[in-house]
């Protein structure tokens, strides 16, 4: 059993989903996530502003995000989001114990910003996500850009007169 296999499973547990609903999703999601990939949270989510778009799946990994949409009447599934985390720009979360939900909101690389609403059934699991989504955007995502092997500076005092010469400046006559 592969890394996303074994973390899936029990991340759509922990988010009260349906064995049935995780079996379901689980051959897109397949697709999209590496089998080296880990599970960081699988929950149910809704877009703020369009309630008849249907029922969607958030996964997140620690190098994707993938969110699958269920249609409402004839109950298919449909890709909607698939993109790398370094890929996203101006992420933003707003956990809300008060209403028991989480609103992730991102920009995909061709512009659309994309927004998520995550309802859950405890206060505490607000937090928990918020510091999920802490762990995945912002202490992840700064240890994944490119490492800088070589800057080009002043040659060292060792390289100087090999290669090609520099200018020649001529002093002006004392006189």
């Amino acid at each position: 059993m592969d890394v996303f296999s074994r973390t899936f499973l029990p991340a759509a547990t922990e988010a009260g989903l349906a064995v049935q609903t995780a079996s379901r999703h689980m051959p897109v999601f397949r697709r999209c996530v590496g089998s080296g990939d880990a599970t960081i949270v699988v929950a149910r989510c809704s877009r703020p502003g369009r309630p008849m778009s249907g029922d969607h799946l958030l996964l997140l990994t620690h190098r994707r995000l993938v969110v699958t949409q269920q249609t409402r009447i004839l109950h298919r599934l449909r890709l909607h989001l698939n993109t790398e985390l370094r890929e996203l720009s101006h992420v933003t979360w707003s956990p809300d114990p008060r209403l028991h939900s989480v609103e992730l909101a991102a920009t995909a690389i061709d512009g659309i910003r994309e927004r998520f609403l995550i309802h859950t059934q405890h206060p505490k699991q607000v937090w928990q996500l918020d510091a999920l989504f802490n762990h995945a955007f912002r202490i992840r995502v700064r240890t994944t850009r490119p490492r800088v092997l070589a800057t080009v500076a002043e040659p060292s005092a060792t390289l100087r007169g090999w290669g090609p010469p520099g200018p020649v400046l001529a002093s002006a006559p004392r006189g």
